[in-house]
């Protein structure tokens, strides 16, 4: 009978176990719960990111949790509850951008460097160690004041939080995916399927590129974890998203400033505890990937102690 081929993520947890598996888990259920509220936000959220009034009658601004609001509103008269179902989506467009972005490009740019070698690898190698001495979130400052110029638009912000990440991650990307395609370069099989006549670019993106991103899959929980905080980082210095275009976690809690000062507490504390626990989540995810993908790492199940009883 042939055995069914299981999906990638369920055959690490599955051969998972103690630590390893509780924070696989944990990591896992939030990043489903994060993506179910992304996803399905109109649906979820009881009102509109910018809905300040229902049946023609308007919202109590700074009113505290309760019925009709479950985690209050803002000084605005916005539902809290809602901005941060909304919040979500804005998040998982960030997250999305600078992943895909710095992915290919880092992923394609150390295929090239670590095959080839030559100048370009050189020239690349110098690029990625420049590009290290930028800080992220002031390199996505100077983006948003460019990209922002006629005002906080969705994907001004978005777009300079996720290019600011995709130049920051790109060398990372570089780096890992070079050194592992300077390894798998001088295998056997490859030296055999230059052999039988196979084109570089099949020998690239078939053998090559198979082998050497074992490891990618940490790195972009990390990527994703730190477009998150960028994106927050922006909102709160006053350089994201107008409450009017979507809603941002980080603008809510620049705007929450003066109502922690005055006892309001709600208003602050909600988008706070979602950027923590998002990022929390994606950090036991890679943490959890990471311990399985390097050997030295992986803990596996003790074997039964060989007694005289056992073997009776």
């Amino acid at each position: 009978m042939e055995k069914v081929k299981e999906w990638p993520l369920i055959k690490q947890i599955r051969q998972s176990v103690g630590l390893q598996r509780f924070m696989l888990l944990c990591g896992l259920v939030i990043m489903v719960l994060f993506l179910l509220c992304a996803l399905f936000a109109p649906q979820l959220a009881p009102y509109g990111f910018s809905q300040t009034k229902a049946d023609g009658v308007s919202f109590v601004p700074q009113s505290a949790p309760g019925e009709g609001h479950f985690l209050g509103t803002t000084v605005g008269g916005l539902d809290v509850l809602s901005r941060v179902i909304w919040g979500s989506r804005t998040a998982l467009l960030a997250i999305i951008i600078s992943v895909v972005a710095s992915l290919f490009l880092g992923t394609f740019l150390g295929l090239v460097a670590g095959y080839f070698g030559g100048w370009f690898d050189r020239i690349m190698v110098m690029i990625a160690d420049a590009v290290y001495s930028f800080p992220s979130l002031l390199l996505a400052i100077v983006l948003a004041i460019m990209l922002n110029a006629n005002g906080g638009s969705v994907m001004g912000g978005i777009m300079s939080a996720g290019i600011s990440i995709t130049v920051v991650f790109v060398p990372q990307y570089l780096r890992v995916v070079r050194s592992e395609v300077m390894k798998i370069k001088n295998e056997a099989y490859v030296d055999s399927a230059k052999a039988i006549g196979a084109s570089t670019s099949r020998i690239i993106f078939r053998h090559v590129l198979r082998n050497s991103t074992r490891t990618l899959p940490v790195i972009i929980t990390m990527n994703a974890a730190e477009a998150i905080l960028t994106l927050a980082g922006l909102g709160f210095l006053g350089l994201g998203i107008e409450p009017s275009a979507a809603s941002e976690w980080g603008y809510d809690l620049n705007r929450a400033i003066s109502d922690v000062t005055a006892g309001i507490w709600w208003t602050a504390v909600f988008p706070g505890l979602a950027i923590v626990i998002v990022v929390i989540g994606i950090t036991l995810l890679g943490e959890g990937l990471n311990d399985l993908a390097d050997p030295r790492l992986r803990l596996r199940k003790k074997p039964t102690p060989f007694t005289k009883e056992a073997t009776k």
